[in-house]
Parts: structure tokens; sequence; C-alpha cells
């Protein structure tokens, strides 16, 4: 996925955001937070996974999503949110 990609999707800044402040969530407290419904999350989620921004853990059923603190990219990417929020 292209920079272009990640940044020109509302939704999935608003994920990487959420992620960035808050560190680890389930797909329904994300959605819940963003205003998206379950299914979109999902697939932004699944797109971000894709490109090595973030992560999953399983525990059962429920996944937990957080930044891929092993990516040099979401490394940078959360930084990026947390020096823009903060101004």
């Amino acid at each position: 996925m292209s920079i272009e990609d990640v940044f020109s999707s509302r939704g999935r800044v608003k994920i990487l955001r959420i992620l960035a402040e808050i560190g680890e969530l389930n797909i329904s407290e994300i959605a819940r937070r963003t205003g998206l419904n379950y299914a979109t999350t999902n697939q932004h989620l699944a797109a971000l996974e894709n490109s090595g921004l973030v992560r999953h853990k399983k525990f059962g059923r429920i996944r937990i999503f957080c930044f891929n603190e092993e990516s040099p990219r979401a490394e940078i990417i959360k930084r990026l949110i947390e020096v823009w929020t903060n101004k």
C-alpha cells in the first residue's frame, strides 16, 4: 500500500490516530470510536495490517489491534500523529 493510499482514507487515518492515542483496541471499540461500521473497520484494519502498519493478537475470537512496533513506517506514522495532535 502506498502512502497515498494510507492517508487518502479518513477511516484509515482515524484508526491510526486512535491506535496512536490508546495503544491497543479490539475491532468493535475501534469501530465505535471512529464512527465506522464493523465491516468497514475490518476492511481498513486488513489493509493497514497488509501494509505492515498494524498487527493483531488473538485471544480466542477477540482480535486486539495495535501499531506494529517492528515497522519503521508504523513508528514514523505514530510519531507524526503524536506530534500533530500535541501541536
